[in-house]
């Protein structure tokens, strides 16, 4: 099961999906379930919905939306200035190779960089605030003004794909960027195929949202039979938090506030049950398509667990037996459900 999910979630990794460019990976995520006999339903905001019944009264959700950019502006010196999709430390992403797409699919390979970054000719290199302002993408063409990049064929909006750096260590750790929320989609995938087939048939569906990075992927989608959504996307790992990375955290209260205290509890003893290895937490700074959902106006009970990730909107970090747990406590969650 570890190896089958950390495949499933490489897989995922080396498509790109940017919150607003996420139908390459929605398609591949529907062409695993089309014609297995499981209602498939696609949004009209490009959402996917797998579900084992017509009218699931348990969703589970994750998003496949992950952080990116787009070109703002063409500079007169042949690079180009970027605007940020999602929210993230530019620091942490100094230095990454890129992917540049143009309007008619062409791919161009960059760098992210420093204004004027020669250590031997600027001075201020180490000082210098990373920012939109004194940042850039470095092409690997020979351009070398804002007409030689509209030779190319790039424009203001073409999108902005990170290198991932996908790696699992003999120790277990998987380090990659976007882990958020792609490990906790890989999982989603594994329990469709584990459970599919299964009696009695679980009352259960699986929405993969693709705008939960710019906060409204949850706000629609989500059947009018749910009652209950929970939510797998990754835990906080650091200071003044409990999550780890080989463990499962459930999240109790976010920066939206509370989760729903009935299935928290469920979760907590499921989880102490089933000898799951697991924490509850509270994240200061975080939302989630749960969140969404709920002020979106949907009446239903939300929940929100996942696998402790280090350095998160960074360069991520997680252990495979915390997303073990993620899949253990998942799958315990939809055999317990009525």
């Amino acid at each position: 099961m570890k190896n089958r999910i950390t495949e499933t979630l490489n897989e995922l990794l080396h498509i790109d999906s940017p919150t607003g460019f996420t139908s390459d990976v929605i398609e591949h995520i529907e062409s695993m379930f089309g014609g297995t006999g499981l209602y498939l339903h696609k949004t009209n905001k490009g959402g996917l919905l797998v579900s084992f019944t017509e009218k699931p009264e348990l969703i589970l959700t994750a998003h496949i939306d992950t952080l990116g950019a787009m070109v703002k502006e063409l500079k007169c010196d042949g690079t180009l200035e970027i605007t940020q999709l999602g929210s993230y430390p530019l620091n942490s992403f100094e230095g990454e190779y890129v992917t540049v797409r143009n309007s008619s699919g062409k791919l161009y390979r960059g760098t992210f960089l420093l204004n004027n970054p020669s250590d031997h000719v600027n001075k201020r290199v180490r000082s210098e605030n990373r920012e939109f302002a004194t940042m850039s993408v470095r092409l690997d063409e020979k351009s070398r003004s804002s007409k030689d990049l509209k030779s190319l064929g790039i424009a203001v909006g073409d999108f902005i794909f990170y290198d991932k750096r996908f790696e699992l260590t003999k120790s277990g750790f998987v380090k990659s960027r976007f882990l958020d929320d792609k490990a906790c989609a890989a999982v989603m995938i594994e329990l469709i195929r584990d459970l599919k087939g299964r009696k009695p048939v679980p009352n259960a569906g699986f929405f993969f949202s693709n705008y939960e990075e710019v906060g409204h992927g949850g706000c629609s989608g989500i059947p009018g039979s749910a009652k209950e959504l929970l939510v797998l996307d990754m835990a906080v790992v650091g200071d003044g938090c409990t999550g780890r990375e080989e463990a499962v955290s459930i999240c109790v209260k976010d920066s939206s506030g509370p989760y729903d205290f009935h299935v928290t509890s469920k979760l907590r003893q499921i989880a102490s049950k089933k000898k799951i290895d697991y924490e509850t937490d509270i994240y200061p700074h975080y939302g989630s398509d749960g969140s969404a959902a709920l002020s979106a106006g949907y009446d239903v009970r939300v929940g929100l667990i996942g696998p402790g990730v280090s350095a998160s909107h960074g360069v991520e970090r997680t252990h495979i037996k915390g997303i073990q747990a993620t899949y253990d406590l998942a799958r315990a969650y939809i055999e317990n459900s009525k």
